[in-house]
């Protein structure tokens, strides 16, 4: 059974490398609610109900600001930083998104071994598509979309995140799915948006699977891998049940009581996908399973999609209230 955070012997100080997005947003409300000490490492200042350190995910120089003393005498490090996906998929931009993640990963891998007391668990965002692409894809010398590049990206964040030495600190990587929570601005809204505008049908043949995990199964599932401190390595963060696209959206339809929906063809997908890379992603299968944590003994408290659906638009309808 996984450990909820409240069952720790111990209010723990976990560091957040990019916590304002919307996961890292999410985790830091998490740990706080349940007391732990919080601080967001940020590139851009914002206002919080916890403590912001500014740093520019490349340089050391920037130490002075402090973002390396919060490092030393940490529990854990959760590193999320990186460039949004959510922007035109231009050379440029594809550039930027992939030196953004390796060269704050790079930095926290020359700055933890210098530490009197370095992090005790380091966890390095990741994403499930690495685990989930075929080998003759994800290796393939002239990516040809943004699901080829966000899986190679992955797997060279990935190396740079392993080959750091830091034999005080264990690592864990986290291969994220789609993450969903009720909250705006996110990928869940943005789906509901469509469902109940009547336009949430099938994208493309919708036999595409896909691979989601609950907001809340997200916080359970890193509270076990921080309780656990045999577990290490890379983890697909991932529900046990993907389905197909056309599956997918009828459910979330039914969460939100429109029975019906317009199809979203693929050319519009494509089409958008020029503006915004993660678009492109829903034409395309992603098949990635927990085994490794179902392995250690972590329960899903919403294992299938339709009932998460309900739970999350059950959340979105009380927070409209």
């Amino acid at each position: 059974m996984s450990a909820p955070t409240d069952q720790f012997q111990r209010r723990l100080r976990i560091v957040l490398a990019g916590g304002s997005g919307q996961i890292g947003s999410h985790l830091a409300a998490h740990f706080q609610r349940y007391g732990h000490h919080v601080t967001v490492l940020t590139r851009a200042p914002f206002t919080a109900n916890w403590p912001t350190v500014y740093w520019d995910g490349e340089n050391e120089d920037t130490r002075e600001n402090g973002w390396v003393e919060t490092l030393n005498g940490a529990d854990v490090l959760i590193h999320l930083s990186g460039r949004s996906i959510a922007c035109p998929f231009t050379p440029q931009n594809r550039q930027r998104i992939y030196n953004s993640r390796l060269r704050s990963t790079r930095l926290l891998g020359r700055v933890i071994p210098t530490l009197p007391a370095p992090p005790r668990l380091w966890m390095n965002a990741s994403a499930a598509l690495i685990d989930a692409l075929p080998p003759r894809l994800l290796f393939a010398r002239h990516p040809w979309g943004p699901r080829v590049f966000l899986a190679r990206l992955a797997a060279d964040w990935e190396g740079e995140f392993f080959a750091a030495p830091t034999p005080h600190t264990r690592k864990i990587a986290l291969r994220s799915a789609l993450f969903l929570a009720p909250a705006p601005g996110n990928l869940f809204a943005l789906l509901s948006m469509l469902a109940r505008a009547g336009v949430g049908g099938t994208m493309g043949n919708g036999y595409q699977l896909v691979s989601w995990i609950h907001a809340g199964d997200y916080a359970r599932a890193i509270d076990f891998l921080i309780a656990h401190s045999d577990l290490e390595g890379p983890f697909n963060l991932a529900a046990p049940e993907p389905l197909p696209n056309r599956a997918f959206m009828a459910a979330l339809r039914d969460a939100w009581d429109r029975p019906n929906g317009l199809p979203l063809p693929a050319l519009l997908l494509r089409l958008v996908s020029l503006m915004r890379a993660d678009a492109g992603l829903a034409l395309h299968s992603c098949h990635a399973l927990p085994n490794h944590l179902l392995a250690a003994g972590f329960t899903f408290k919403f294992p299938d999609w339709p009932s998460a659906a309900q739970d999350l638009a059950r959340q979105w309808r009380q927070r409209d209230k």
